[in-house]
């Protein structure tokens, strides 16, 4: 064990030594918690008052990341420093928004310069009379645009856009079915090129537009990739290539070229503001000592149940049906990047890392599943996340009635309720965050996104681990490719007779 790792584990110890207390008795004792535990950036208001930080372990944990050379790596992250040691990579996605190295920041604008241009002709129909928009890709290169469009697009009319993912034909025959192809833009998204469900469904829509007597179906198609040559090679016009940097990763990647459907759908305008509202919470993040620091203190928030208290999942509950699909999102970022049982040097984390993500929407998720979290036996951290201005015209009781049942949930879970009947009893004293941004628009889900990034990166810099790899994805494809080439040899019984049955 070197200096850095003995000094981690020490700082780990007088985490787990500090007394535990109760949420109402520290409501008691610490009269500033408050003034303390909210922090108000960008738009956004994280209240972590109701957890268990409290003025002895918010230290403890400011001590871990000083023993972890949080300062130094996040320096480097920014700097464009090699932080990815297992790819040999730097993690350029804040270089997307203006916050990085100098000379990968240009190079962002320039690849942004090019890809405005190549918008401003398909609205200039330089392209033909597009209308709809086919976005293909999986993962990293869907969830973003996704979530984005889904947020700040439910009223535009500019294009038509459907994002598909799911090598499953279902997906693409719904889309086939609604759209022209004659009218159809169609964004192959993948960093490498070579991801096998996205390049399928895309010859797939290349086969649909032929068959619907499209005469040039590549002179519709748009490439979005750090593989601008494979891109080329499979038959898109090096005209209609948005490359963006190898530095990228691919969860990380909606500030990029990846966001080109987004950009597309909501306008550029639009589009330059999400950027400028991530990057509104990058110099947050790089900038506020850490005791103000919100995407360090949501880190110690989250490690401090999953690693010490051995709570296994952490629960996200977006009360604003635009944020729905924040805890798909979410899944992906933080379980991609920290579900790691080794150091970025090699070594066992000695300690349990990620948290399981899920959630769901308020006040849905109320009739669904917060039996659990208030009467079941696990600790489930939750997590609220809400918008003080609403997305609709309706009356106002909507709006007010959506927040009244977020911030009740949240009182209830830490006040809890004795009672007679134990099946009536709630035991309290459960942890909740709440995140309440002033409205949903492009600059304040800029700044969301970005914090949860930031988030993830503190979170792995505290435990040691690499959150830019992702090599626990690459046995099941690779077994996958054996299947697929009709190889048995090495299976279990129940693969082969899964197989078997299925395959014949």
């Amino acid at each position: 064990m070197d200096e850095r790792d003995a000094a981690r584990e020490q700082a780990w110890d007088a985490i787990a030594a500090v007394e535990r207390q109760s949420l109402a008795t520290l409501f008691e004792r610490e009269p500033d918690r408050l003034s303390r535990l909210v922090v108000e950036e960008a738009g956004l208001r994280f209240d972590f008052a109701k957890t268990h930080l409290d003025a002895a372990l918010l230290p403890a944990f400011v001590g871990l990341a000083e023993a972890a050379g949080f300062a130094a790596r996040r320096d480097a992250l920014f700097a464009g420093d090699i932080v990815n040691p297992s790819e040999g990579r730097a993690a350029e996605h804040g270089a997307e928004r203006g916050e990085g190295a100098p000379e990968s920041v240009a190079r962002a604008r320039a690849l942004h310069a090019r890809m405005r241009a190549l918008i401003d002709a398909i609205e200039a129909e330089a392209l033909g009379p597009i209308r709809h928009v086919l976005h293909l890709g999986i993962g990293g290169s869907a969830l973003g645009p996704k979530l984005v469009i889904d947020a700040l697009g439910r009223e535009a009319d500019r294009y038509d856009v459907a994002i598909v993912s799911n090598v499953d034909g279902a997906a693409l025959d719904e889309v086939f079915a609604r759209f022209d192809p004659a009218a159809t833009l169609i964004a192959v998204a993948s960093k490498t090129f070579t991801t096998t469900e996205t390049l399928l469904n895309a010859e797939s829509a290349l086969a649909w537009m032929e068959e619907a007597g499209v005469e040039d179906p590549y002179g519709q198609v748009v490439a979005l990739t750090a593989a601008p040559d494979r891109a080329i090679a499979w038959g898109v016009d090096e005209t209609r290539v948005l490359p963006f940097a190898e530095s990228v990763g691919g969860r990380y990647s909606l500030w990029s070229s990846i966001g080109f459907p987004a950009a597309l759908a909501l306008g550029w305008d639009a589009f330059e503001t999400l950027l400028e509202g991530a990057a509104a919470i990058d110099r947050h993040f790089r900038l506020a000592e850490p005791m103000r620091n919100a995407p360090l203190i949501a880190a110690f928030v989250d490690l401090y149940y999953s690693s010490v208290r051995g709570a296994g999942t952490r629960a996200v509950f977006a009360y604003d049906e635009r944020l729905r699909l924040l805890p798909a999102y979410l899944q992906q970022l933080e379980m991609e990047s920290n579900g790691k049982s080794v150091t970025a040097d090699g070594h066992p984390v000695g300690r349990d890392t990620a948290a399981i993500t899920w959630g769901g929407v308020g006040t849905d998720a109320q009739h669904a599943v917060f039996q659990l979290l208030h009467q079941g036996t696990r600790l489930v951290p939750v997590e609220f996340v809400a918008a003080i201005e609403p997305g609709h015209a309706l009356d106002e009781a909507h709006h007010r009635q959506l927040l009244v049942n977020a911030f009740a949930q949240g009182a209830a879970l830490m006040a809890g309720r004795p009672h007679d009947d134990p099946a009536r009893a709630y035991a309290g004293d459960r942890p909740s965050t709440t995140i309440l941004l002033d409205r949903i628009d492009p600059a304040r889900l800029g700044a969301l996104i970005a914090f949860y990034e930031n988030r993830v990166f503190a979170a792995a810099t505290l435990l040691g681990i690499n959150p830019f790899d992702q090599f626990g994805v690459e046995l099941g494809k690779e077994i996958a490719r054996a299947i697929e080439d009709g190889s048995t040899a090495g299976f279990d019984p129940s693969t082969r007779a899964l197989m078997a049955r299925a395959f014949g």
